[in-house]
């Protein structure tokens, strides 16, 4: 039988969701043209990619692994237009890989023995992180400097050690980490919605 809360619990409950909601718009109000302009300067260089054959490749740890395989569920699949697959891969998927990489030469670089295998010159690497700190994203962005890919970053607080290493990056305007997840997801699916519209998606 489900627990029924009393006052004291109801009203805490109000007060955290109040509170959560305003710091949200808070958070939202922040964002600015430069948050629009990462954007942009992503969808360019995926679309890029796509007419030229290539690939979208998107990684993170965490929070930051679920809205990888989020952002690439929605272009693999669909978002609001129907319109072929596209070809985006989360790095976040494969345990096998990850384990086997984690095993044999360490954590941090699960990510960037995928985008040895799998990159290409002119591909696109989005590395997703809270911190812009990951170790693994870091390996990572070096790796496909290495081959060439194209690299951006989804950001928080001061944009960490990944900040300049990224050829673009959107930083979240928040020292919050569900605050920044929640823009990283909101401005994921604006990237969707960009994408669907420059690739000629049909609703």
């Amino acid at each position: 039988m489900a627990m029924e809360p009393g006052q004291r619990e109801k009203d805490q409950a109000a007060s955290l969701f109040t509170a959560a909601v305003s710091e949200l718009r808070s958070t939202l109000d922040r964002l600015g043209d430069s948050h629009r302009d990462a954007v942009a300067a992503l969808a360019a260089d995926v679309v890029a990619t796509w007419r030229a054959g290539g690939r979208f490749l998107v990684c993170g740890n965490g929070g930051s692994a679920a809205d990888a395989q989020h952002i690439v569920a929605e272009l693999a699949g669909r978002f609001l237009a129907e319109r072929p697959g596209y070809a985006a891969i989360a790095l976040t998927t494969n345990t096998s890989v990850l384990t086997a990489v984690a095993n044999d030469y360490g954590f941090d670089h699960v990510f960037a023995r995928q985008v040895e295998a799998l990159g290409r010159p002119g591909d696109v690497l989005l590395v997703i992180s809270t911190s812009g700190n990951s170790a693994n994203c870091v390996a990572a962005v070096t790796a496909a400097r290495e081959q060439d890919l194209r690299i951006h970053g989804f950001l928080g607080g001061d944009g960490g050690r990944l900040l300049p290493l990224v050829d673009s990056a959107l930083v979240a305007p928040s020292a919050s980490t569900p605050k920044i997840q929640e823009i990283h997801i909101t401005l994921g699916h604006v990237l969707c919605q960009v994408l669907e519209s420059w690739m000629g998606g049909n609703d």
